[in-house]
């Protein structure tokens, strides 16, 4: 290793701090609730070759599938200073609200690295408003799909031409222009203060010590006996209710973890489908789960970590399928799925959490507007799971009220936490939260949620979280649904609690906010 510790201490934070300040440019700049105040995005900085040096502490489903994104732009051969658009979830993509832009960073006149910034976007297009339609059966019907091109003023005309709120966008658009070429900037003065060279090996230092932590990480939790199995489930895809399986099974062996997610269901009809890069970006999330805090996330990680799945299955979907909900709901159950094989194997992991992101689109003339909820996160070994948090493959923050009723035609008539909804436990799961949204005008809604079947599992014996509901004036709706909003008609949301830890003994206070 040419780095001593302190070295590697002192050049991951230099590194790291180009990532968090392209996200802090990004935000600060942005038009939109859903990336200035949601944060509803993600930054990160890669070497030459495409491997992630650094990322800001942002969304897990972004920040793990971003390594496609660039590989799908590398392969286009970008030159120096060339900054690339694309959402196309099966070429480097997730799902298509989130525009990634790739940023070839020109030092001495060639590509250096790449600066890399996802934020989802609360209209694409397609054929309702928040571009996350419910039970849409294909692609193009979730809205405009761009595979890996040149961000040109031309690019971005024909982007705007098919976008119901083109003013914003284009706004946030700069905004992650912006943040992209920060991370240009930042790049270039590592360079400057510490030479091409030096900064090439300090990258590379890094990831091999991060590769090194994360073997021995994963080395405390080699399981005996082969692999660990579980199956979880899917509740509808909004064309059908029927529960759709996704069964995985992990090895941890030798330092390394291998999930293989044979007999998962087929792609369905519906939009709840996801590309192996998200399945890869849950499974990476659980493995940081376990490893030491202070391990660097970055492509050391990535090496070690192998997920396989049957082509075409539910977790590797094929174009044309729809992944709206893939992407948001599907990557959390997969996320749930390997959290609980691990615990059928003893190990230290916490309970399952809400295990949805309780996605909230409206829509009215010439606006759309794009949230998420928060829940219950599970209780764990370390303690009670905290209340009214994004969890899992979510990492946003809460709209305040204030703002989301002076963009949109709303009033929040309730915003509190669901008591009593975590499970029981030695230590108690987190509570869910209730939102209720009045109508002030004719506004198009879209739900894409889940767990309002199935509660989150409690793990050693703690019990399982409370379902969520979804009600329009009191009447039930499916998990993933869209409806119509007259004003005065108040929708309200119930999110799910988390699991408990532990069986007996006195329930732990939980922690959380609302």
């Amino acid at each position: 290793m040419t780095l001593d510790a302190v070295g590697l201490e002192v050049m991951a934070h230099a590194f790291a701090s180009i990532a968090e300040e392209m996200g802090l440019v990004l935000i600060h700049s942005a038009l939109s609730p859903n990336i200035r105040e949601r944060r509803d995005c993600s930054a990160a900085l890669f070497d030459a070759d495409g491997q992630m040096i650094a990322q800001a502490a942002h969304i897990p489903v972004h920040l793990g599938a971003m390594a496609e994104a660039v590989a799908a732009v590398q392969a286009q051969d970008p030159g120096p200073g060339e900054i690339f658009l694309l959402n196309d979830p099966y070429t480097g993509g997730t799902h298509l609200p989130d525009l990634t832009l790739v940023g070839a960073i020109a030092v001495d006149g060639r590509v250096a690295g790449y600066s890399v910034v996802r934020a989802h976007h609360s209209d694409v297009g397609g054929i309702q408003p928040g571009s996350m339609p419910a039970g849409a059966r294909e692609l193009v019907a979730e809205g405009l799909v761009i595979p890996p091109v040149r961000l040109t003023p031309e690019v971005e005309r024909v982007v705007l031409a098919n976008v119901r709120t083109p003013v914003m966008r284009r706004g946030d658009l700069a905004a992650q222009r912006a943040a992209v070429e920060r991370g240009a900037e930042g790049l270039r003065g590592l360079v400057a203060r510490y030479g091409w060279a030096g900064v090439q090996r300090a990258a590379r230092d890094l990831m091999d010590y991060a590769e090194r932590r994360t073997r021995a990480g994963l080395g405390r939790c080699t399981v005996t006996g082969g692999g660990l199995s579980a199956t979880d489930w899917m509740e509808g895809d909004g064309v059908t209710d029927a529960d759709f399986a996704i069964t995985v099974r992990v090895d941890i062996q030798g330092g390394e973890a291998h999930a293989d997610f044979t007999g998962t269901a087929p792609a369905a009809a519906g939009n709840i489908n996801c590309p192996l890069a998200v399945t890869r970006s849950a499974v990476l999330f659980v493995v940081r789960l376990l490893l030491d805090a202070d391990v660097p996330m970055n492509g050391g990680v990535q090496r070690v970590v192998h997920v396989t799945a049957p082509e075409g299955c539910l977790v590797n979907a094929r174009w044309p399928s729809a992944v709206a909900a893939g992407n948001v709901e599907t990557s959390q159950r997969i996320t749930d799925a390997v959290l609980l094989a691990l615990a059928g194997g003893g190990l230290p992991v916490p309970a399952q959490g809400q295990g949805t992101m309780n996605n909230v689109t409206f829509g009215g003339v010439g606006w759309t507007y794009y949230e998420t909820l928060g829940g219950g996160q599970g209780a764990g070994p370390a303690g009670p799971g905290p209340s009214g948090v994004h969890v899992g493959m979510s990492n946003t923050r809460n709209t305040p009220i204030e703002v989301l009723e002076l963009e949109i035609p709303v009033r929040v008539r309730t915003y509190a936490l669901r008591a009593g909804s975590g499970g029981v436990g030695k230590s108690a799961g987190g509570d869910g939260v209730i939102r209720e949204y009045e109508a002030l005008a004719p506004i198009e809604a879209g739900l894409l949620t889940e767990r309002r079947r199935h509660g989150p599992r409690g793990a050693a014996g703690g019990g399982d979280g409370a379902p969520g509901a979804n009600l329009l004036n009191g009447t039930a709706l499916a998990a993933k649904t869209g409806c119509s909003l007259a004003p005065g008609d108040v929708l309200r949301i119930e999110t799910p609690g988390g699991g408990g830890w532990g069986a007996g003994g006195e329930p732990q206070r939980k922690g959380g906010r609302s």
